[in-house]
């Protein structure tokens, strides 16, 4: 059974539509990275799906409930965790996760357990009952996902949730989203990281204005989208770009010192640049082919540039 179903959901502002006939479903188990650019309806549409929001037309069921008719019951099966933590800063993170486990109907002994746990494994055992307020926003963060999934939810809402971490709790946040997939939860993210989804995400929606413009895993939404490879080269000394004219070339970028090829055929263009360094004694110091980008298929969709 899907665990979400948004059937021709729209929401409008005054005269702006922010979500126009919007139809999704997310099934049991996936990863769901939600893509656009700015102002294209994500967080609206994200609102919509966790009952922040009223759609103005459309319905919506989570883990086969109807939101609209039985909110509480829906919610109870949902985590949501906000761009912006949204933690007590006067509690410890301990407190924090024992009042979510509160909230959400556990035991005492079981939010306790639970709450233990999810410190260990967010990395913060050591700072449990530190008030909230004297940290960072990568740990506040963590302590916001831990206050999120501790009832176990069927459902993981989480916005741009490694938006501005540092190093380690962005990979101790990963960890955390791989981990709720393992265990069975479904996970609906919205980001801007588009390499993140690539590597998180089992399927991929893309909004623009207000409209889903495609849907499909990472893998398909790139060969549709994008045709173009592109070949990686550097030389050991100073080359002119125009070295690399080629019927198969369509553009070239360098990158610091290296230049990017951008071809519908790189096998050919690799032979025309060795053949070349040969004839004119260049020393070749990289040679790699890139294959289609899920950055330039979400460009391709959105027309972005």
């Amino acid at each position: 059974m899907p665990s979400i179903i948004a059937r021709h959901l729209t929401r409008r502002f005054g005269a702006i539509t922010a979500v126009n006939d919007l139809s999704l479903t997310v099934d049991r188990g996936e990863i769901f990275g939600f893509l656009g650019p700015n102002g294209a309806g994500k967080t609206t549409t994200l609102r919509l799906l966790t009952g922040v929001l009223v759609p103005d037309e459309g319905t919506i069921s989570i883990a086969g409930i109807d939101l609209r008719s039985d909110p509480l019951a829906a919610k109870r099966c949902m985590g949501i965790i906000p761009e912006n933590s949204t933690v007590y800063s006067d509690l410890s993170a301990l407190q924090n996760l024992l009042l979510a486990g509160k909230l959400y109907g556990l035991s005492p002994g079981d939010r306790e357990q639970r709450a233990w746990a999810l410190l260990s494994d967010l990395g913060l055992s050591d700072r449990a009952r530190e008030k909230v307020g004297n940290f960072s926003k990568g740990m506040k963060q963590r302590v916001s996902i831990g206050c999120a999934v501790i009832h176990e939810p069927a459902v993981l809402f989480l916005d741009e949730p490694t938006s501005g971490l540092d190093v380690q709790s962005r990979r101790l946040v990963v960890a955390m989203i791989r981990r709720m997939h393992e265990q069975g939860s479904t996970i609906f993210l919205t980001t801007h990281n588009i390499d993140e989804a690539n590597a998180l995400c089992t399927r991929i929606g893309i909004i623009n204005r207000g409209i889903l413009a495609a849907t499909d895993r990472p893998e398909v939404l790139k060969q549709t989208f994008d045709t173009t490879r592109s070949v990686e080269v550097s030389f050991t000394t100073a080359v002119d770009p125009e070295r690399f004219s080629h019927p198969s070339v369509l553009r070239v970028e360098p990158m610091g010192d290296k230049f990017r090829i951008f071809t519908r055929n790189p096998d050919e263009v690799v032979k025309s640049i060795v053949t070349r360094a040969d004839q004119d004694r260049l020393v070749i110091a990289s040679l790699n082919t890139r294959g289609p980008s899920l950055e330039e298929a979400f460009l391709a969709i959105t027309g972005e540039s």
